[in-house]
């Protein structure tokens, strides 16, 4: 199969429009729409359906779109293997939740880089539904998240975890605590069940936050007491904004990397497991209990 076929219907995926992928790919309309054609004819299926309304894939097309995005990865990483300096650059789709966006995300950037040189990194932060679903389509190619949505095609593997502490503004006693200033925290979908059976009595607060500079932000403007993730707590109460509310559980949060089951064993994923393994799990740097949020 000519990889030029691949490279032009995962370029329309992205665009939806074939003026727009014509042009980036510097061919004309009906090149795209011969080489479209071309691949329609070698897999027997539909994989675009044009109408006024745009261009959009079918179910085929869908299906087919993350095994098009592994079969260009791995034939361009057979190029780099044989030295091909024409070889172009890998690009590694990676979803991020939220709340980690802030731990130590510009030391895996590094460590990301240093592994895989030649390859191009795209970040996107995101919530544990949408990347499960994007790792699915093959939108994504490796994701970091809370919450995985199991799925046959997926493959997620538990790295360590963080830690949510309750600060604030009012108290440092978790008997004073007002529930009409309480903020709820629903950063991951297990956590409002832990929080419930923690504080029942804090469980109906009619406010909630779902992710923790949010928070952090609604707890410096309006005060309050809260769950925020520990590296928070400890600079809210250093710079005297909330107080550490003592006999407060802390809240666990784990954390799991997640791909598609046929990415599992291909190297570049193996690389980034073992730096995130190192990142949050035991024995890493920054927490010895690996509780590093």
């Amino acid at each position: 199969m000519q990889i030029d076929l691949i490279e032009t219907f995962l370029d329309l995926c992205e665009t939806r429009s074939f003026n727009r992928t014509a042009d980036r790919l510097r061919v004309t309309q009906s090149t795209i729409s011969g080489r479209i054609k071309a691949l329609e004819n070698v897999l027997g299926r539909r994989l675009f359906i044009r109408s006024r309304a745009g261009t959009q894939l079918t179910t085929d097309g869908l299906r087919f779109a993350p095994h098009a995005r592994s079969l260009l990865h791995g034939w361009t990483e057979a190029r780099h293997a044989l030295g091909d300096p024409g070889a172009g650059v890998v690009t590694m789709r990676i979803g991020i939740q939220h709340d980690l966006v802030g731990i130590h995300f510009s030391e895996l950037i590094r460590d990301f880089r240093a592994a895989l040189p030649d390859t191009a990194f795209f970040f996107e932060a995101d919530y544990s539904a949408q990347m499960s679903a994007d790792l699915t389509t093959g939108v994504e190619d490796f994701a970091i998240l809370f919450s995985p949505r199991y799925h046959a095609d997926l493959y997620f593997e538990t790295l360590g975890e963080i830690t949510y502490l309750m600060v604030s503004t009012e108290t440092d006693r978790l008997s004073e605590v007002s529930r009409d200033t309480y903020i709820m925290p629903h950063y991951s979908d297990a956590i409002p069940h832990i929080h419930a059976a923690l504080h029942p009595d804090l469980a109906t607060a009619s406010l909630s936050i779902g992710q923790n500079a949010a928070m952090v932000a609604l707890i410096g403007s309006l005060g309050g007491t809260a769950y925020v993730l520990r590296q928070s707590a400890q600079e809210l109460v250093q710079v005297g904004t909330c107080k550490m509310v003592v006999g407060a559980p802390p809240i666990p949060q784990p954390i799991f990397a997640g791909m598609h089951i046929r990415n599992r064993h291909r190297s570049m994923h193996r690389h980034l497991l073992q730096i995130l393994r190192k990142r949050f799990g035991p024995g890493a740097i920054s927490d010895p209990r690996r509780r590093v949020g």
